[in-house]
């Protein structure tokens, strides 16, 4: 069994907490978070499938992990907006950590989720970064196109998070699965905040195996499906992103989801 741990740990690295388990932990922190304060999770087994709740009022996130030590930043101010108002609150956290079960490894899923995606390498897949986030905000960040939350007639704060591309005709989006994947299925759900929004008609998927597939969409408040079939990926580039004719200068992305099974 692989030994698991996590602990929570002020700005300064005093550490306020801690569990340990073979297979699972079930932590209740009992305290109020402070700025600085970040939950750690640690493993002896990389390379393998876990499914992690970073606070009671977010889903389980399943992650595949590649490090031994994944550091979890507990939001504030500005970086909170794009999460629910009630996570991360009050003196009771609710923090659990288990391997994935066999069946949760071999189940068609959407592979892109992950409620607990953050900037940055952390060795926690998958992984969402862009070359671009309009003016640096949490509320546009690339992260929010993997979180689960589909909202997209509106922007801004959650649930209506979104990736935004601050006007950058070259924007691009990339999803890494941190290993290989097999899907036959991609959704985009395109911010639908009309009029203020734009749209997007064409896009271009890039794939890790250097095959693309340009694909037509237009105005809607529903997803935009796409059956396409890939075997052994490990991610998937969206770009050459253009726009409809329309006065708005602001397409956004509220959520892609890839569906498939481990590779």
């Amino acid at each position: 069994m692989a030994g698991l741990g996590v602990r929570i740990l002020s700005g300064q690295g005093e550490e306020k907490s801690r569990a340990s388990g073979d297979d699972q932990i079930v932590m209740v922190y009992e305290g109020a978070y402070e700025p600085g304060d970040r939950i750690i999770f640690e493993t002896d087994e990389t390379d393998t499938y876990y499914v992690i709740r970073v606070d009671g009022a977010m889903d389980e996130a399943y992650v595949y992990l590649t490090k031994n030590r994944v550091e979890y930043v507990i939001p504030f101010d500005e970086k909170k907006i794009s999460y629910n108002p009630a996570s991360f609150t009050g003196e009771r956290h609710y923090i659990t950590m288990r391997k994935a079960r066999e069946y949760e490894n071999t189940a068609y899923r959407d592979l892109a989720k992950n409620v607990m995606d953050q900037h940055g390498d952390t060795g926690c897949y998958p992984h969402a970064y862009a070359n671009v986030e309009t003016r640096g905000e949490s509320v546009f960040a690339a992260r929010n196109a993997i979180d689960g939350v589909v909202a997209n007639e509106s922007h801004g704060a959650w649930p209506f998070e979104s990736w935004g591309i601050n006007m950058q005709d070259d924007a691009e989006f990339t999803l890494d699965f941190g290993r290989k994947v097999d899907v036959d299925r991609i959704c985009l759900y395109t911010r639908a905040d009309f009029p203020h929004d734009n749209w997007w008609v064409e896009a271009a998927f890039t794939f890790s195996d250097g095959s693309v597939e340009v694909v037509k969409m237009a105005k809607s408040v529903k997803p935009h499906v796409f059956d396409i079939k890939k075997k052994g990926i490990t991610w998937v580039r969206l770009s050459n992103l253009i726009k409809a004719d329309d006065p708005s200068p602001f397409p956004a992305l509220t959520q892609i989801q890839v569906y498939g099974k481990n590779g």
